[in-house]
């Protein structure tokens, strides 16, 4: 989602026009859920996606279209139908998808400036979407934002009331479609992104970092070598630091619940040291790379030093899911792999 908010803010900037084609409603069983969404350019380009196949390419066709015409639309997909099931598609629910134009105007750089400022600050925030209906066709559409706050950037047309049920659901983790006089509104929920912490820049964090900003985190690299941790080797991350030593691992961080502490130092005791920082933090998840053996030699050194059953328990160790990975870029696979895992059952 991040990579769709800099290209809208890419798009503008250069005064071309696009579509915001984003799922608002789903049932059955379909290829994405609702607030999955991708852009539409004039010449048919697509940058995310709603699921592939006939939704998509038929979001894709009409885009084009209405970019044309400098219009919007609301397409209804049904996956059940005898046409559809004819193509061997295998989901069989329905879907709606609103198809926003979105003009290269001021107002609009302002609002979807401010979407991508969200993403890149890790603040929590809404995209909002206001779309009036006329004579159950599109008609105008306005954008906004709502920080955590409830302070509203934009121009749109909500009452009071209307303003206050929007505030009242932004703080929420899912998309929600609210009902209003003439149209109803679109609240997509930015929420804190997820933010991995590597300490060590080794070899398997090179993949790891890559692989971890692929996926929507926001990456940060730590190590006590300079020649290791630095831009060059991590043109991913978003922040790189290097240590004096890893015995100051977490100074100056402020860890929450939505953060992944990933330990993959050069050797057991610096892992130990790290490990021992991150379980005195609220990290929703620590996930340190080594054997078994090493793994219970540096648990047996904790459990000295007075930490608990409870706070072992925290720790994914060996780091990743089991695929039998061997080289540098598999071990990034299945690490990233259980911390996608992780992050969706956090979301249910």
């Amino acid at each position: 989602m991040r990579n769709i908010a800099h290209t809208a803010c890419e798009l503008l900037a250069s005064n071309q026009p696009f579509v915001m084609a984003t799922i608002i409603s789903h049932s059955g069983s379909t290829p994405r859920t609702s607030g999955s969404k991708m852009i539409v350019t004039a010449d048919g380009r697509g940058v995310g996606t709603i699921g592939g196949g006939i939704i998509e390419a038929g979001a894709m066709k009409k885009a084009v279209e209405l970019i044309e015409h400098g219009q919007s639309a609301l397409i209804p997909f049904d996956l059940s139908v005898e046409s559809v099931a004819s193509m061997d598609m295998i989901c069989g629910g329905q879907a709606e998808v609103l198809l926003d134009y979105i003009a290269p105007m001021p107002s609009n750089r302002l609002v979807f400036n401010n979407w991508r400022e969200l993403f890149t600050s890790g603040a929590s925030g809404s995209l909002l979407t206001v779309v009036k209906m006329d004579k159950g066709k599109v008609g105008d559409i306005h954008h906004g934002i709502v920080s955590a706050c409830g302070e509203i950037i934009g121009d749109l047309p909500l009452t009071a009331i209307e303003q206050d049920q929007v505030e009242a659901v932004a703080s929420s983790s899912m998309i929600q479609t609210l009902s209003i006089i003439g149209g109803f509104v679109v609240v997509e929920p930015v929420g804190m992104i997820c933010r991995a912490f590597i300490f060590g820049a080794g070899h398997v964090a090179q993949p790891t970092a890559h692989l971890a900003a692929l996926v929507g985190f926001s990456v940060l690299v730590a190590d006590d070598r300079e020649e290791f941790a630095n831009v060059q080797r991590f043109p991913d991350a978003g922040e790189i630091r290097v240590l004096e030593s890893f015995k100051e691992s977490f100074e100056g961080l402020d860890l929450g619940p939505d953060d992944y502490v990933v330990i993959l130092t050069r050797g057991h005791l610096h892992d130990k040291t790290v490990l021992a920082q991150a379980l005195k933090t609220p990290a929703g998840y620590i996930g340190m790379i080594g054997s078994r053996r090493k793994r219970d030699a540096i648990y047996s050194a904790l459990f000295e030093e007075g930490y608990t059953q409870a706070d072992i328990d925290r720790v994914h160790s060996p780091i990743g899911i089991s695929i039998d990975a061997e080289t540098s870029e598999e071990i990034g696979v299945s690490i990233i792999g259980e911390m996608i895992q992780h992050r969706a059952q956090a979301k249910k």
